[in-house]
């Protein structure tokens, strides 16, 4: 049995900077060809996804399917992978929180980043009410659809519409 003794996990940011083998353009696997046909596709680094949040002001919003095509057409692919991207966003996020604790004020806005439908991500730090609280200041309207919450209109308030 290994020891665990004086050994600590990575804080979210030192995650964020673990992919040196990212950004990769590659092409589509055939598993995906039939939704997205042929051509490339980018799994983007977790700094360009990041630096992609950063880059929403106040008022505005985007997608995690918007970044991807973004970093899709800055890498001339001909998709960009929004797994990965949802999943390097959501690591923003939590990095951020964790700026946010360290007294930092310049924090990446990760409540301006929603799901591909406009829903809110609950995974990401604070949950319902810190996201909400948030984007409400911001002048955005949260409204609940059964279980789940998104912003009104936010295909006109989204960078690119």
């Amino acid at each position: 049995m290994k020891s665990t003794i004086g050994t600590r996990s990575k804080t979210w940011r030192e995650k964020l900077a673990g992919y040196p083998r990212l950004p990769e353009v590659k092409p589509i696997p055939p598993g995906m060809q039939r939704r997205h046909g042929t051509g490339t596709i980018v799994t983007p680094s977790p700094r360009e996804v990041e630096n992609a949040m950063r880059q929403v002001p106040e008022g505005r919003l985007v997608t995690v399917f918007g970044i991807g095509e973004s970093l899709a057409r800055e890498h001339g692919a001909t998709v960009g992978c929004t797994v990965t991207t949802a999943i390097f966003a959501s690591m923003a996020a939590q990095a951020a929180a964790e700026d946010r604790q360290a007294g930092r004020e310049d924090i990446t806005p990760y409540w301006r980043t929603l799901k591909v439908d406009g829903e809110l991500n609950l995974k990401y730090p604070g949950g319902l009410d810190e996201l909400m609280r948030r984007l409400e200041s911001e002048g955005h309207t949260v409204v609940q659809r059964g279980s789940r919450y998104f912003v009104e209109d936010f295909e006109t308030k989204t960078i690119g519409s």
